[in-house]
């Protein structure tokens, strides 16, 4: 009872701070008024204690919070755990598909930004069809893929300085790109800290 009274008081500190230390950061990453709180439900006594945690969000300012996982839509729940990956994270490799989903613009720069951040004491991978997040990367690769017949092979490429320029100008034009785009590319990419 004393060890599990301990872990339900350090739970309840622990909790706090991380829905403040989460919502924080959300605010940042286009979700105004948005917060996070972890909620303790009771259960019956175990090895892991007397409780379990329960994620809860309110996607706005005023509204009361629900279950994560019943509420948020694909784009939240990756900018969420981008944001829980910015203060907690201790694994050496954080893969994230598409975090940048439903953004753009300045938050999206700030992604980019959070990303880098994240990828100076480890292995950061993302897939992005933003080149603001793209231009924060220290590496591009692209996903290219071939069809011979009825087959389809996927295969990754690192881009070379000129490529990359052309990749991220791509993203900013589409098809046609000109000397204008590939200005504002090679711009982007050094506010990144790429030179190119």
């Amino acid at each position: 009872d004393v060890a599990a009274a301990r872990l339900s008081e350090a739970r309840r500190h622990g909790a706090l701070a991380l829905g403040e230390a989460v919502t924080a950061q959300m605010q940042r990453l286009a979700m105004k008024g948005a917060r996070l709180e972890i909620a303790l439900v009771n259960q019956p006594p175990s090895a892991s204690g007397s409780e379990h945690c329960e994620f809860l969000i309110a996607g706005h300012a005023g509204v009361q919070t629900r279950p994560l996982i019943k509420v948020a839509s694909g784009g939240e729940l990756a900018r969420i755990s981008l944001a829980i990956a910015v203060i907690t994270a201790a694994a050496p490799t954080l893969i994230f598909d598409e975090v940048d989903s439903g953004i753009g613009g300045a938050t999206a720069e700030v992604v980019g930004q959070l990303l880098h951040r994240l990828g100076e004491s480890r292995q950061v991978l993302c897939v992005t069809h933003l080149p603001q997040v793209a231009a924060c990367g220290d590496n591009h690769w692209r996903v290219e893929k071939q069809f011979t017949g009825e087959t389809t092979r996927s295969s990754l490429r690192v881009l070379t300085a000129r490529e990359r320029v052309e990749e991220v100008a791509r993203m900013l034009a589409g098809i046609s790109i000109s000397d204008n785009t590939r200005a504002v590319a090679q711009e982007m990419l050094r506010g990144g800290g790429h030179e190119s």
